[in-house]
C-alpha cells in the first residue's frame, strides 16, 4: 500500500470519532429520509423499517467479527486501520440496531394485533432480547467507567461471546432465506456469504496460529495423513455451506426427531444448530489439517479481542 493511502489511513476523520460520525450520521439521515416517505400509520411500513435497519447493520457486525482474523491473516495498514477502529464500527453497529429496535418498538406499540399475528415468535423475540442485552453490556463496557466494572477475563468474555451472537443472528435469519424460504432476493446470498466468510476467516487465522505453534515446536510437522483429512473435511465443509437446500430438510428432520429436541426449537436460539454445521466442519478439519505430534491443542483466538 503506498504511503498517500496509508496517510489517509491515519487522517483523524477516518479514525475514532471521526469514522463513528462518518458511518452512523449518514446512517441516521438515511433512516430518517426512509421514514418520511414510509407510512407509519400502515404496520407493514414500520416492519419495513425493521428490515431496512438490518441492511445498515449486518455489514459492521460482520467486519467487527473479522477483524481480528484480517489483521493476523492479512497484516498490513488497512488491516491494522480496521482492528484499531473495531470499537467505533462496532458502536456504529449499536447505532444501527438503536434505529431497529425503535421500530420494533413502533409495531409493537402502535400496531399491537399485526405484531402479534404476523411477526412476533417467541424464538425470535428471545434471541432478539438477548442480542439486545448483550449489545447494551458491550456498549456499556466500551468505555472506561463500565470497563473498570468487570475483570480483564470477563470483558474478554462478554465481548467475544457478545460478538458471536451478534454475528449468529443476522447470519441464522439469511441462511433460513437462503434454504428455508422460496425466492430468496440478491441480498440474502450477499448476507449469508459475507456472515460465512466473517467466522471462516476466524477459523483461518485460527489454523494459521496452530501451524506457525506446530513449526516452532521439535517434530512440529503434521502427518500427510492430517493434511489430507483436514483438507477433505474443509471442502466438506464449504461444498455444504452452498448446498443448504439439498440438505436442510433431512439433517433437520434427524436432529428434531426426538420429542425433547423438537421442543427446543420452540424457544432455544438457533437449535437445532444446522446452520453451523458447515463451519463445524471447516474447524474440525482446520484442527485435522493442524494438528501434529507437537501441533497443540485447545481452540485459540487469531488476535485477542
Amino acid at each position: 500500500m503506498s504511503k498517500s493511502w496509508q496517510a489517509v489511513l491515519k487522517h483523524k476523520a477516518l479514525n475514532a470519532w471521526g469514522l463513528f460520525c462518518l458511518l452512523s450520521i449518514p446512517m441516521s439521515l438515511v433512516m430518517v429520509a426512509e421514514m418520511l416517505r414510509t407510512d407509519l400509520s400502515a404496520p407493514t411500513g414500520v416492519s419495513h423499517l425493521i428490515s431496512y435497519a438490518v441492511r445498515w447493520a449486518v455489514p459492521l457486525i460482520y467486519l467487527v467479527t473479522a477483524a481480528s482474523a484480517l489483521h493476523a491473516l492479512f497484516p498490513g495498514p488497512l488491516s491494522t486501520w480496521l482492528m484499531r477502529n473495531r470499537k467505533h464500527v462496532g458502536l456504529s453497529f449499536a447505532v444501527a440496531m438503536a434505529w431497529q429496535g425503535l421500530f420494533i418498538f413502533l409495531v409493537s406499540t402502535s400496531h399491537r394485533d399485526y405484531y402479534f399475528s404476523e411477526i412476533f415468535l417467541l424464538r425470535d423475540e428471545i434471541e432478539g432480547s438477548t442480542g439486545y442485552l448483550f449489545l447494551a453490556a458491550m456498549v456499556a463496557t466500551s468505555f472506561e467507567v463500565g470497563r473498570r466494572l468487570l475483570s480483564a477475563a470477563q470483558w474478554k468474555l462478554l465481548h467475544r461471546s457478545g460478538v458471536y451472537f451478534l454475528w449468529a443472528y443476522p447470519f441464522s435469519v439469511y441462511w433460513w432465506n437462503l434454504f428455508i424460504y422460496p425466492d430468496p432476493r440478491p441480498i440474502d446470498y450477499v448476507f449469508y456469504w459475507g456472515g460465512f466468510i466473517a467466522f471462516a476467516l476466524r477459523i483461518a487465522a485460527w489454523g494459521r496460529k496452530r501451524q506457525q505453534a506446530a513449526l516452532r515446536a521439535a517434530a512440529g510437522s503434521v502427518p500427510t495423513a492430517n493434511r489430507i483429512a483436514g483438507a477433505s473435511l474443509i471442502a466438506c465443509g464449504l461444498a455444504a455451506a452452498g448446498t443448504g437446500g439439498w440438505w436442510q430438510k433431512s439433517v433437520t428432520g434427524f436432529l428434531t426427531a426426538p420429542e425433547w429436541s423438537a421442543n427446543l426449537v420452540a424457544w432455544l436460539p438457533f437449535w437445532p444448530f444446522e446452520l453451523f454445521l458447515p463451519l463445524v466442519a471447516v474447524g474440525l478439519g482446520t484442527l485435522t489439517a493442524t494438528t501434529g505430534r507437537a501441533a497443540g491443542s485447545g481452540f485459540p483466538e487469531p488476535a485477542a479481542d
